[in-house]
């Protein structure tokens, strides 16, 4: 009898416990961690609206418990709400204690709100937290996600969802082998490197799963290597648009008035500077157009560098031509000039050069990232050479450019003013180096070396895809960048340029005009 009344007062003490076992609140409410932990995974699943509040809450430490087993949920101010309802508790009363955590618990709370996520009304979100999953592969986290796959409308997000599930299955031991063939499958067609890593740990087993697992690695590192190629191509091809910005002016003052400008490198830095004091002045004065001031500083940049150019055509170079050794060492000690100045004015500190929110950011394509401030400056490139382009081709000026370039003596004849030819073309050239300046400042130092490190580089392109010539600069520019590129990962970036600067001193052995030369008639030589 005295047994009996034991066993009678002890499931009187500990009913309200036993009688909501299943409830995940009673599990959260137990005090006990290894309930705490499994009230996390039940209630992220149990599809309760006040999940991710009540779970966020334990996270931060702000979920307690009664003596009664009822959850709250404390504010800032110290007040209380019923975790349950989100109803205010007036008064809380006294033995309220926190719901303790461990690690295990922490990391059933981060897979919980992982797993929450998949059901935001946000794609994007819904998205990220697919991706979160797959990479953590918790098969805990499949019962959440076979919910979210029954409810998903955005087919893009559906494919992650997929992907996110495979990887959770084959982390799965439980898992039978036709659910693990199909996930194998999955992973094979996503083809990148975080599906290769998971795949690459079944390889080594053995059954039809391992063998499949192998099979996927397999194509999935011929995948690779493709997208590699493709981004050698694409860094090249950026590279070389970077490269074709600083040669396209040194193309036009070099082929007309063949004159080696060793201060070229110094307009593209004044382009840069024009850039920032664009930047600053609108920031003072026009907030509110702030977004395009990259684009106002475009023109500024063309006529600040083009102006400092004729002036340097007509104070220096006019009284060297025909004396290439004086003109160089002229420029050379014109650029050393020029770079003090600049620090007299600016200081000789980096100046910063933000980057607008169009350019920012990056799209994916397939295995490709690509980077918006390299596409633009891509596009920008070849924009500067059609503009070059047209206006050699259709304008006085182009055509007076030209007849100088093909026959000095015969133009001035024609009545052509060469000097003046000579002042305006060192203009462009010195402008269009400028423009360069305003694209190099979205990924490199806007500090007064910021030209030295392109003036070389600029003339290899120059002379490697024909003097003078606007196409033969495009391609040797996309040719050399494509090469470097390939080049760095076997070589390393110094000895991948010597290479490069040996392949170029053997071309030019064999073609001395370049690829592209400009057919003339001159007759001075």
């Amino acid at each position: 009898m005295a047994r009996l009344l034991i066993l009678l007062l002890l499931s009187g003490l500990f009913w309200p416990v036993v009688a909501r076992a299943d409830d995940p609140l009673a599990e959260l409410a137990s005090g006990s961690f290894n309930n705490v932990r499994q009230g996390v995974e039940d209630l992220a699943l149990s599809g309760n609206p006040r999940a991710a509040t009540i779970i966020s809450a334990l996270q931060d430490g702000r979920l307690y418990f009664t003596p009664e087993h009822t959850l709250l949920i404390k504010a800032a101010d110290d007040s209380y709400t019923n975790a349950a309802t989100g109803e205010p508790v007036a008064d809380a009363g006294f033995g309220v204690k926190p719901v303790r955590l461990n690690n295990s618990v922490r990391g059933a709370i981060d897979a919980a709100l992982g797993s929450l996520r998949l059901f935001d009304p946000n794609a994007s979100v819904r998205q990220d937290a697919a991706e979160a999953v797959f990479t953590s592969h918790d098969p805990a986290a499949i019962p959440a996600l076979d919910r979210a796959l029954a409810k998903e409308t955005d087919a893009s997000v559906k494919l992650r969802m997929e992907q996110a599930r495979a990887a959770a299955v084959l982390s799965d031991p439980d898992a039978n082998q036709d659910t693990r063939m199909a996930a194998v499958a999955v992973l094979r067609a996503r083809g990148d490197q975080d599906s290769r890593s998971l795949l690459s740990g079944l390889a080594g087993q053995t059954g039809p799963v391992a063998d499949a697992a192998s099979a996927a690695v397999i194509s999935i590192d011929r995948v690779l290597q493709i997208w590699s190629l493709a981004e050698s191509v694409y860094y090249g091809i950026s590279l070389g648009s970077v490269l074709l910005l600083a040669a396209a002016g040194l193309a036009i003052t070099f082929g007309v008035m063949g004159v080696i400008n060793m201060a070229h490198g110094e307009m593209v830095m004044i382009g840069a500077y024009a850039t920032f004091v664009v930047q600053q002045l609108m920031h003072a004065y026009l907030p509110s157009l702030y977004g395009i001031s990259l684009l106002i500083a475009v023109p500024v940049a063309f006529l600040v560098s083009g102006l400092v150019g004729v002036a340097v055509e007509r104070s220096l170079i006019r009284w060297l031509y025909g004396r290439p050794l004086e003109t160089l060492l002229a420029t050379w000690g014109l650029s050393l000039v020029l770079q003090q100045v600049v620090r007299s004015l600016f200081g000789a500190n980096n100046r910063d050069v933000d980057t607008p929110g169009w350019m920012s950011g990056a799209t994916q394509l397939g295995g490709l990232t690509l980077t918006w401030n390299r596409m633009y400056i891509i596009l920008f490139a070849f924009l500067v050479v059609a503009a070059l382009m047209a206006a050699l081709r259709y304008t006085p000026l182009g055509l007076r450019m030209r007849a100088v370039t093909q026959n000095r003596r015969m133009a001035a004849a024609m009545g052509i003013r060469t000097p003046w030819i000579d002042a305006l073309t060192f203009g462009l050239g010195s402008g269009v180096a400028g423009m360069a300046g305003v694209a190099l400042s979205q990924i490199d130092n806007v500090s007064p070396n910021l030209g030295q490190g392109y003036i070389i580089d600029s003339f290899m392109v120059v002379v490697f895809g024909g003097v003078g010539n606007l196409w033969g600069t495009t391609l040797g520019a996309l040719t050399l960048g494509i090469v470097n590129k390939f080049l760095e990962p076997i070589a390393g970036a110094v000895l991948g340029k010597i290479v490069v600067l040996v392949l170029l001193i053997l071309f030019v052995q064999r073609n001395p005009r370049g690829m592209f030369p400009l057919k003339g008639r001159a007759v001075e030589a």
